[in-house]
């Protein structure tokens, strides 16, 4: 039986004391709002529910027999370089040294991709591409590279993007697009180990002109497949947790996991959160809070004090599930194969198969990141039971990789499905589907505080479902509550008498 609710702390501050803020979550976006918080000079306390610190960001170290064992990132897995904030704050903690390359979709010419015809090497996929995006135009009259640039780019739309949402996609590189690419020198854009490939981050770089010609819904999804297949993506030698950890040891404020946020009620002066801590409910009252749940967990708790438009956007902000499921591999068999790292689009709903590098004693084996998927696909795996799931994964996957089925080769598997995690409950949000004006009225309105009660996230951001956007967001919020005023502290400056010079 739940006990009855406790009060377990009061506010704090006069006026002109450092404010205390307590911190909801000790994702990215939580931790980087304490650490932002604390250099401005406040006082500040960080609770998070689950039983570990990170968020979204999951590093699974599956066990070593001599020394550390092989990891997978079941959460974020890489970094943009171009996200400047990101990169700032790995040279700020001192991480510099743990930069490594992150090698993406079809960076290797051996891995593979599908086809009518079964699976493909990227480095054989070139013609047979070209042959079936030219079957679907009305008119062949194209030259070769300019077909063969809507053949890569349609391709890796079809390997980022859910089925569902490529479906509606299929069919947006339109002729107007087409006319427009053919008047473009495309020889300094092609690429790979015999120029069968387009680099289209440089040619997006080099012609931004050429997205005005983009349908509306493709230039939405753009940006997302010019990061994931750029060439200038990192990630940490070490794993990606060495970021939220090297954060939470620079932070002075107590950090408390195990206290599961359950209640939020915004008053004029202060904000009561109700807090579960095993079989209790604590009632703790603040000052200033930050919450950084996602929204998906922010709408099944009780809340109170939050206009009407703030609800909405809590209830009907869309956020994509994603399913990561990893192998701890006897060996990295796919060397063997001629893969040196990267990805394979593998389609189905295995999705995406990664090879992560082999960098540890290699009698501790290696990790193949097996499935990556998202939206219904990833939804589909992770409401599988883990057997059944594992099952599906490596039907599916040892059609390309017949390896998988070799006695032993599969020492263990670990997964995560984040649209069923009771501590998120989605990925990522997404807006690909809509228009620039609204998404960013939407950021604007997730942001948005309820008095003392501020917001951040990758939802609440500009660079959603990025390690970007959750700093962003944080930097965002910690400077709303430095020039943040009490209802109260802004009433009694008005009333205060005006002082002249030379009156006492």
């Amino acid at each position: 039986m739940t006990a009855p609710s406790q009060e377990i702390d009061g506010p704090d501050g006069a006026d002109g004391e450092p404010k205390k803020v307590t911190v909801i979550g000790a994702g990215i976006s939580g931790l980087l709002a304490a650490y932002e918080l604390e250099r401005l000079g406040h006082r500040v306390e960080v609770i998070e529910g689950s039983p570990d610190i990170g968020g979204r960001i999951h590093t699974h170290r599956f066990p070593g027999g001599s020394g550390p064992g092989p990891f997978a990132e079941l959460g974020a897995m890489r970094i943009p370089a171009a996200h400047r904030l990101t990169m700032r704050y790995i040279d700020e903690l001192g991480l510099q040294d743990q930069v490594r390359e992150f090698r993406t979709l079809f960076s290797d010419d051996a891995a593979y991709l599908p086809s009518s015809t079964g699976y493909l090497r990227v480095r054989d996929a070139r013609d047979t591409l070209v042959k079936e995006f030219a079957a679907g135009l009305p008119n062949h009259d194209f030259r070769d590279n300019t077909l063969m640039f809507c053949a890569w780019l349609d391709a890796s739309i079809r390997a980022i993007a859910p089925r569902q949402f490529y479906d509606g996609l299929h069919g947006e590189i339109s002729m107007e697009l087409l006319n427009l690419v053919d008047r473009i020198d495309l020889t300094p854009y092609r690429s790979g180990s015999s120029g069968n490939q387009v680099d289209l981050h440089a040619f997006f770089a080099d012609q931004p002109q050429v997205r005005s010609f983009c349908p509306p819904r493709l230039d939405r999804f753009l940006d997302d497949v010019l990061d994931e297949t750029s060439s200038s993506i990192v990630r940490l030698r070490d794993g990606m947790d060495v970021l939220p950890r090297r954060l939470a040891s620079r932070i002075r404020g107590k950090i408390s996991t195990g206290q599961e946020v359950v209640g939020i009620d915004v008053r004029d002066d202060t904000v009561v959160l109700r807090i579960r801590q095993g079989v209790r409910i604590l009632t703790k009252v603040c000052d200033y809070v930050v919450c950084t749940l996602p929204f998906t967990v922010l709408r099944r708790m009780q809340l109170s004090g939050f206009d009407e438009d703030k609800l909405d956007i809590v209830r009907r902000t869309k956020y994509w599930p994603a399913t990561k499921v990893a192998f701890h591999c006897r060996e990295p068999f796919w060397e063997k194969d001629g893969i040196s790292g990267g990805a394979s689009f593998t389609g189905g709903h295995v999705r995406q198969t990664y090879y992560p590098p082999a960098e540890g004693d290699p009698a501790n084996g290696a990790v193949l990141l097996a499935s990556y998927s998202i939206g219904p696909d990833a939804d589909a795996l992770g409401h599988l039971g883990e057997a059944e799931r594992n099952a599906v994964i490596i039907r599916e996957l040892s059609a390309m990789h017949p390896e998988l089925r070799r006695p032993g080769m599969i020492l263990e598997v670990a997964g995560r499905a984040w649209g069923s995690h009771r501590w998120s409950w989605g990925a990522a949000t997404v807006r690909w589907d809509q228009e620039a004006a609204l998404r960013e009225a939407e950021r604007q309105e997730a942001a948005r505080p309820q008095r003392g009660l501020f917001f951040a996230g990758e939802h609440c951001s500009s660079k959603p479902a990025w390690i970007e956007g959750a700093i962003e967001s944080a930097i965002e919020a910690a400077h709303e509550i430095e020039w943040y005023e009490p209802r109260e502290s802004r009433v009694f400056a008005a009333s205060r008498p005006s002082r002249s010079n030379g009156s006492a």
